[in-house]
């Protein structure tokens, strides 16, 4: 889950099901599911969250109390690295496309060379939820954040290109995508 609305839809999805009762925590990434057994199995539970294209699982009845309440921290992991090296190459950026007298013959493409693997790389997550909603039919604050990357890049691009950007001298609107 991404975002708010992520939570919903999965705890719309999963009181839609006969005799369950859902509540699904946003900040967490936990559902608290309450069910008829006689109507529904856990395992159909966590089809049906996989369905709607997220990831699920069963909590692992050996696990404490304590450990249930921890917090997995790996996916932060990776993302607080991709943010560090986000910021390390929107930077050069920003500061290029702000501080006239910094630039230099060319510039411009430099600028691609450090946006594009932002774009790419450090907005993957975002785009690749973006997809899967738009699979599901849904659009989430994914889709917005993902279409607003790409128009500005592509935005970018054309001026590179085809809008004179690239000449010497010229602005060019690459600190919109990083």
């Amino acid at each position: 889950m991404t975002c708010a609305s992520c939570a919903m839809r999965i705890e719309r999805t999963l009181n839609r099901m006969p005799g369950v009762v859902a509540s699904v925590n946003y900040a967490t990434e936990i559902a608290s599911v309450d069910y008829e057994p006689g109507e529904v199995v856990p395992e159909q539970l966590v089809e049906t969250v996989v369905a709607t294209g997220y990831s699920a699982r069963l909590p692992d009845p050996a696990r404490d109390e304590t450990a249930r309440d921890a917090v997995d921290t790996s996916p932060a992991g990776a993302l607080r690295a991709r943010l560090i090296i986000c910021s390390a190459l929107t930077v050069p950026v920003v500061v290029l496309a702000m501080i006239p007298v910094l630039q230099f013959d060319f510039w411009q493409w430099l600028s691609l060379t450090l946006a594009a693997p932002v774009v790419v790389w450090g907005a993957w997550p975002i785009h690749r939820a973006a997809l899967m909603n738009a699979r599901h039919r849904a659009v989430t604050m994914d889709t917005l954040i993902s279409v607003g990357v790409l128009a500005a890049f592509i935005w970018s691009l054309w001026a590179l290109f085809l809008g004179g950007a690239g000449d010497p001298g010229m602005h060019m609107p690459f600190e919109w995508t990083a």
